[in-house]
């Protein structure tokens, strides 16, 4: 492995979505992932499933409701740095693989958890996904226009932005502290803490009164007719950005309007009127007309691509800015580094295609795997 965390190795029991992610992004930056899956497989299809979320990873299936299951994990814990977990809270303690006898066996572990509502609290035990998380926590309210319902961002803001990130950067920051002399510890992300910290910025506004409570009357949520998305005379979509004045003054150049046509940049009374001329304006022209227009200048006017679109674009072509895994076109891993290059790997390891490999590693015979095996202990 190449990158800036190899020598680092990470237990990752199997799951859905935020803790896998977070799994992949600590592999892409070369630390050793080795993915612990059921004994039988898994219902859930995109918990079992091969795919990018798994690159660069490791395999191992192991029945850890089984005593001779648990002996296994403790054994690799013991030669781990990170365990990165994604249950409701006691799931682990029930298997008798929870922090208490992880850093009992290793007190260098750095213990990751990630649920969506944290160890406690009145809704730890509760069921709940991205929108729920975010919706508590206060973001999805203020994403949505004027008069409107609140707009599903996706599921970006709470199980990858406000989940996988935070329970990251909460392994590189134990894992630092580790370095510097002091004990492994128990790493606590939840998503709905994540996604309020995301907002920070915004909850300050709206303490100063400069950020309402109304969806689609604020500078960042299409309220401005500067920050606002336009559709163009074929259907698809610009992104327009220009907040500061001379940024505005080179979209009205663009839109071939003068300054003196139109009410103040940044009078509010007149966002509404002044974003239906924007509007008329942009229908009168396809989306790479307008990105021909506007190429070379500081309007900051862009097209708006889809997935499909995005990796073709010249910009994402000359940063190399993806590339493919598991026969699927990935963005390529960020921040990149000068001296610890991250070359993330383009495949992904079938479930329990290490498990032999792994259990001679911790010293078992070729007998005891077989029989191991025979007792579905792993598979």
């Amino acid at each position: 492995m190449t990158g800036p965390l190899k020598g680092v190795s990470v237990l990752e029991l199997s799951g859905i979505g935020p803790a896998p992610f977070a799994g992949m992004y600590l592999s892409d930056l070369g630390a050793e992932v080795l993915r612990v899956g059921r004994v039988g497989g898994n219902s859930n299809p995109l918990a079992s499933r091969s795919g990018p979320l798994e690159r660069g990873k490791h395999s191992i299936n192991i029945n850890l409701k089984s005593s001779k299951g648990t002996e296994i994990l403790l054994k690799l814990v013991k030669q781990c740095d990170v365990l990165l977990e994604g249950f409701r809270p006691g799931v682990v303690e029930k298997m008798g693989i929870g922090p208490d006898i992880c850093l009992a066996a290793n007190p260098n572990l750095v213990y990751a958890r990630m649920t969506g509502w944290g160890q406690e609290g009145p809704l730890s035990q509760a069921a709940g996904h991205d929108i729920n998380y975010i919706g508590l926590a206060g973001p999805l309210a203020h994403i949505g226009r004027k008069e409107q319902a609140p707009s599903v961002p996706l599921n970006l803001v709470g199980d990858f932005g406000g989940g996988s990130m935070f329970v990251i950067s909460g392994i590189l920051a134990a894992l630092l502290a580790v370095k510097n002399g002091r004990s492994g510890q128990v790493v606590d992300a939840a998503m709905v803490d994540g996604a309020a910290y995301l907002a920070s910025p915004l909850f300050a506004a709206h303490a100063s009164g400069f950020w309402t409570n109304h969806r689609g009357n604020n500078l960042l949520d299409s309220g401005a007719p500067f920050y606002d998305v336009y559709e163009t005379k074929c259907g698809n979509y610009v992104a327009v950005g220009a907040i500061e004045p001379q940024f505005y003054e080179q979209l009205l150049n663009g839109l071939q309007l003068a300054q003196e046509e139109l009410p103040s940049q940044n009078d509010r009374d007149h966002w509404e009127e002044t974003k239906q001329k924007f509007a008329k304006i942009f229908l009168t022209k396809t989306r790479e007309e307008w990105a021909a227009i506007f190429d070379g200048t500081d309007a900051c006017v862009t097209p708006v691509l889809n997935m499909g679109e995005s990796p073709l674009h010249m910009h994402a072509e000359e940063r190399q800015a993806f590339f493919e895994t598991s026969g699927i076109l990935q963005p390529r891993p960020a921040p990149r580094f000068s001296e610890t290059p991250s070359l993330p790997s383009e495949e992904s390891e079938d479930l329990g295609a290490s498990t032999d490999r792994i259990l001679a590693r911790l010293g078992f015979s070729e007998q005891e795997i077989v029989f191991l095996r025979d007792d579905s202990i792993v598979s």
